[in-house]
């Protein structure tokens, strides 16, 4: 069994896991993720597997120990196409690359393809991180959320996704705001409220159209520990961010670095036989 993705907290959290017990005799998936490199169709068919999704609920109790790692390969609806290649998460050959991320209004498709509404929005990560992004009109709640987003504001909708990058790349460059927020700043945004007064002033800059403020039921007091671990009871889950309790020691887990490990099911008692830093709550 592999952990071969996840689903952040938009849209309900889970680990996303192949049934497969990798019986692949030392090949590896070939250059579409599908066989062995033998170019035997029967050979890919064999190595295709299930996924399952494993909810992640508060209060749920998590019992896995992490093994060896390696590429999670590809998902096709509720197939995976395992590969066995040591690049994690994904090696060359499954690694995805999504080039509107990097447009600035110059669009980097052969044929530009986003002719529908987009909102250019704010977002708040505690306490005072600050970013500007851009999203389809319809999505814009969702992709908030998808973050891990305290607190959100949508300042402008315009007719495609070059408009908005345009927008995107001049407001990030007048008021000093970041396009991107990275994974250490938002573990950091796991227990401080947001800084009302400099998010306010933010906002007044703007004609804002809509504003979002938002609880994940995370209820923190200190700072979780960062590990990488799948074995403990769910505190929550931020964007891509999973905390698990464990031993009077909260944890925070980036769930793309979960991705790619084997996992093996613990003892019923859920213990893991990994070493795990604790936090000074843990010994009051």
């Amino acid at each position: 069994m592999q952990i071969v993705g996840y689903e952040p907290s938009a849209r309900g959290p889970a680990l996303l896991l192949s049934e497969g017990d990798r019986e692949n005799e030392g090949g590896v998936a070939d250059e579409n993720g599908s066989g062995s490199g033998d170019g035997s169709d029967e050979r890919a068919r064999a190595l295709e597997t299930g996924v399952r999704r494993r909810p992640l609920e508060p209060g749920d109790r998590l019992s896995y120990t992490l093994g060896a790692r390696h590429c999670a390969g590809t998902i096709d609806g509720e197939t995976h196409h395992p590969c066995d290649r040591p690049a994690t998460p994904y090696c060359e050959y499954h690694t995805s690359t999504w080039v509107c991320a990097r447009c600035t209004g110059t669009c980097l498709k052969d044929e530009m393809d986003c002719h529908e509404e987009h909102a250019v929005y704010l977002a708040a990560f505690a306490p005072d991180t600050f970013k500007v992004g851009v999203t389809k009109r319809w999505r814009l709640e969702t992709r908030l959320r998808e973050q891990g987003a305290d607190r959100g504001a949508h300042i402008h909708t315009v007719s495609n996704g070059r408009i908005a990058r345009e927008l995107e790349a001049k407001i990030a460059s007048q008021r000093g705001l970041t396009d991107r927020v990275r994974t250490a700043a938002k573990l950091e945004s796991l227990t401080p409220d947001v800084a009302e007064p400099a998010w306010e002033a933010l906002l007044a800059e703007f004609d804002v159209h809509e504003a979002f403020s938002f609880d994940y039921g995370l209820e923190l007091d200190t700072q979780p520990v960062v590990e990488t671990v799948a074995s403990g009871t769910v505190v929550g889950v931020k964007g891509r961010l999973l905390v698990l309790e464990r031993g009077g020691t909260n944890y925070g887990v980036d769930m793309r670095d979960l991705v790619g490990y084997e996992l093996a099911v613990d003892d019923e008692s859920g213990g893991s036989n990994r070493r795990l830093q604790s936090s000074l709550g843990a010994f009051e």
